[in-house]
């Protein structure tokens, strides 16, 4: 039995829910997210509801569980003190699909637990030792109406290549990849968050070849 808040970065939200679901007292929990049809993000109207529900009073332990792919900043700004402070009685269950749809000021006063699936990273068609702006400019075009959901596998694609062809990154760059997929996932235009990891691979390609030449 979950005693105290947590939170869950999973593959899959509704796989996580039917496995979590029958472990849970039925008449005292509580699933709050957004219903729309194709639209997975907890919004400020999800956060309004968690907090009137949080406050209703109740003897038994109630669990109320947030799901969304992604949460919006305001909705999530919203949740703070009630997240940090829960009412008595309340045990809050965030469940997302990866850590930087969070704040940092979230994720750190929460427990978390990572169920991830093994994931097979797709091949990526650039040929990142020959990269230069043409090839991105195609690739670009050819994929200007990419998906998120796309765009962030590409972005792990890429980066998962820049090792295997030793492509050095330094620390900054490495961040990057994690602060593009954040981006995506904060509703960015994933062709404009490809674009800078692109170029960005390039100057970092040419200065490694630039290194090297003088070695």
């Amino acid at each position: 039995m979950i005693n105290n808040s947590v939170i869950y970065i999973v593959s899959n939200i509704e796989n996580t829910l039917n496995k979590l679901l029958p472990t849970l007292p039925k008449h005292n929990t509580r699933i709050i997210r957004n219903e729309e049809e194709g639209k997975n993000e907890f919004l400020i109207i999800h956060a309004q509801k968690t907090i009137k529900e949080a406050y209703l009073a109740s003897s038994n332990t109630k669990y109320i569980i947030l799901c969304g792919d992604t949460f919006r900043i305001e909705a999530q700004n919203s949740l703070l003190k009630i997240l940090e402070e829960p009412p008595k009685n309340v045990v809050f269950i965030l469940i997302t699909l990866s850590k930087n749809s969070l704040l940092p000021t979230i994720f750190s006063r929460i427990s978390h637990k990572i169920i991830k699936d093994k994931k097979i990273i797709k091949d990526c068609q650039l040929n990142l030792e020959n990269l230069d702006l043409k090839q991105i400019y195609d690739f670009l075009k050819t994929n200007q109406r990419i998906s998120k959901n796309d765009a962030k596998e590409l972005i792990e694609s890429l980066l998962y290549k820049a090792n295997q062809q030793k492509i050095q990154l330094n620390q900054k760059q490495l961040d990057g990849f994690s602060t593009a997929i954040k981006l995506i996932t904060l509703n960015s235009r994933p062709i404009n968050v490809l674009t800078n990891v692109l170029l960005n691979l390039v100057c970092t390609k040419n200065k490694t070849l630039h290194k090297n030449e003088y070695l």
